[in-house]
């Protein structure tokens, strides 16, 4: 055995490392057991029996994560975009973020009473909140509920 070669053993012991640390989707543990190790049929078997146990789920990392952006503040055409560059299947992502379509509104309503004290704005005004709104991935539904509301509140 060269000293460059890794036993399944050791490639599975920096898996659990790394998912001990946070969830990982199953290409990002990829990715980064791949910077560590370079047999990348090993790699891919420690993942494959990962997911197999239970301990590596794509779908506990996408809700994860949705939380953790939900919690910075970022839309869901963001989240959706992060996820897909994560590895994580269309068909998870759609499952976990189209159901909660209320919340996003609520959401880019919250973040943008906090950035802008100024909610009832002329309209250069509002196209700068909904500029803002937009960058920080809210969709266009969400962003015109979210003004459309404010004005039925009152």
């Amino acid at each position: 055995m060269r000293s460059d070669e890794a036993s399944i053993a050791d490639v599975r012991l920096s898996a659990m490392n790394l998912l001990a640390m946070r969830e990982h989707s199953a290409k990002e543990l990829k990715d980064k057991l791949a910077r560590k190790f370079s047999q990348g049929e090993l790699i891919d078997e420690v993942v494959s029996r990962l997911i197999e146990q239970g301990l590596q789920s794509d779908e506990r990392f996408a809700a994860a994560f949705i939380g953790m952006r939900q919690r910075q503040g970022k839309g869901c055409v963001l989240i959706k975009m992060e996820l897909r560059e994560r590895g994580v299947t269309a068909s998870i992502v759609n499952s976990l973020i189209d159901e909660n379509d209320g919340l996003w509104v609520q959401l880019a309503r919250e973040v943008r009473s906090k950035r802008f004290r100024n909610l009832l704005a002329d309209k250069n005004e509002k196209a700068k909140q909904m500029r803002f709104l937009h960058s920080r991935g809210f969709a266009s539904r969400h962003i015109q509920a979210a003004f459309t509301e404010d004005f039925e509140g009152e």
